[in-house]
């Protein structure tokens, strides 16, 4: 991956993730984390062992074990428990994590319901893990604050293991396999980045190093759509947003590369059922307001 690729900003600007500390210390017992919030979770087991159990979860095994200092990320709301130890429990750090489009989000829906992973297979975690317990155990001000902004830190450093280790993660096909590859990481961040630009397969994959059919092919088989049809799937996603954060869809087709609203109407229409204004009648909640996926 060339150095100045910067795969994650652009998601995260349109898109932003907020975490909020909820407990630092020992559970000891059954503890439940419900789904009914909307909310994801980041749970950091810094010693101690732990069993986890997913009651509703289809997608996910019944009961896993950890006995190493470990990571469990749940991008999306699962109902989850941890059953401790009864006597000496295990120690915990633990955020509630709200992104921005809620089942939209295109960084929630791209990753698996669950990573779990021991601390030491995430090189660079460390010092940020360090400052986040140091935080978590002391009594200053601004103490709940700064623990927030470190555990949003924590995110972003997982998030970009998630895009070196594919293949750990278990990620099936789609965004992070696409930005997982050097090539397609390229036609995407344009896309993202530059979401009104008339982008063609000729432009895309020039941008990747690869021939037009092979572009359109390679994408397919990495990211499950075709590169334009994830555009334009891109674009819509944009235009959910915006419309809920208040923009016109004047302004919306301008800058999403669609000739006039009418356009844009057309296509919102086709892929999502409704009309934006149909659409915007059902979902007036802000995008930080969140409900169960």
């Amino acid at each position: 991956m060339p150095p100045h690729q910067d795969r994650l900003t652009a998601l995260l600007d349109h898109f932003h993730v907020r975490a909020e500390m909820f407990y630092a210390g020992r559970l000891c017992g059954l503890h439940r984390f419900d789904a009914d919030r909307g909310l994801g979770y980041l749970h950091v087991l810094r010693r101690g062992e732990l069993e986890v159990t997913h009651p509703r979860a289809t997608a996910l095994p019944k009961r896993i074990r950890l006995s190493e200092p470990s990571v469990l990320f749940y991008p999306r709301p699962i109902l989850h428990s941890f059953h401790n130890p009864p006597v000496e429990g295990a120690d915990f750090v633990c955020a509630t994590l709200d992104f921005d489009g809620g089942a939209n989000n295109p960084i929630a829906r791209a990753l698996p319901p669950l990573i779990a992973i021991p601390l030491a297979a995430i090189h660079g975690l460390e010092s940020s893990l360090n400052l986040l317990f140091e935080e978590a155990d002391s009594v200053k001000c601004g103490r709940r604050l700064l623990a927030d902004k470190i555990f949003e830190v924590v995110l972003i450093q997982l998030l970009r293991w998630c895009l070196d280790n594919p293949e750990t993660v278990g990620t099936r096909p789609g965004l992070i396999g696409g930005l997982s590859d050097p090539r397609l990481a390229r036609a995407l961040v344009a896309m993202h980045e530059q979401p009104g630009d008339a982008w063609t397969l000729e432009s895309l994959g020039r941008l990747a190093g690869m021939s037009r059919s092979a572009f359109a092919n390679r994408f397919r088989e990495i990211v499950g759509r075709t590169p334009l049809e994830y555009l334009t799937d891109w674009r819509l996603t944009l235009a959910q947003t915006r419309l809920r954060e208040g923009q016109p869809i004047k302004m919306l087709a301008n800058d999403l590369g669609y000739a006039n609203a009418s356009a844009l109407s057309r296509v919102f229409s086709s892929r999502i059922g409704v009309s934006p204004r149909e659409w915007l009648s059902q979902n007036r909640t802000p995008p930080s307001s969140r409900g169960d996926s």
